[in-house]
């Protein structure tokens, strides 16, 4: 068992559907710590740069999913968090089930509330969770800053110019 961090960001569909309060109360059967939460604005540099993979697996998906998580569809919003604890990654992705929410096993989040958009063919699956340790560290440096979070969990550096401030190392 390892002490790990995992990205969960509750996306668009999930805030415009108020499920906000229902993930987060399965997602705290894991018994993880939340260190970080935000509701962030998604830009199209900050989704190109999430997706980034995506763009070059499944380039036919990626114009709809930049679409979808900058708020296309719902709102321009999503819920970003950070949990920390042991196995944070498996027991997180346990619960939120499988991306494709057709797939998913009916009891998880995704298989609640997901759904395959038939117009854009976008699984519109409600949560994001990071799906290593590599994915974690990139994702949770991309979306948060070190003084953003409750814990230092990666290496920081001081920067100074005209004010000094804490960054990814």
């Amino acid at each position: 068992m390892a002490i790990q961090q995992c990205l969960v960001i509750i996306k668009p569909d999930g805030l415009v559907k108020s499920l906000t309060g229902n993930i987060i109360s399965v997602l705290s059967e894991t018994k993880l710590k939340i260190v970080g939460a935000k509701v962030v604005k998604v830009s199209r540099e900050l989704a190109e740069n999430h997706y980034s993979e995506l763009k070059q697996k499944k380039p036919e998906i990626f114009e709809e999913t930049i679409n979808y998580i900058t708020g296309k569809y719902h709102t321009d919003r999503v819920l970003a968090l950070v949990y920390h604890g042991e196995d944070a990654i498996s027991k997180i992705r346990e619960l939120a089930g499988a991306t494709n929410p057709e797939m998913a096993d009916p009891i998880s989040i995704r298989g609640k509330y997901g759904r395959i958009n038939s117009k854009t063919k976008v699984f519109e699956n409600v949560i994001h969770a990071s799906d290593s340790e590599e994915s974690a560290k990139k994702e949770i440096q991309l979306w948060f800053s070190p003084s953003e979070l409750t814990e230092i969990i990666y290496p920081t550096k001081t920067e100074f110019s005209n004010t000094s401030k804490l960054v990814w190392a």
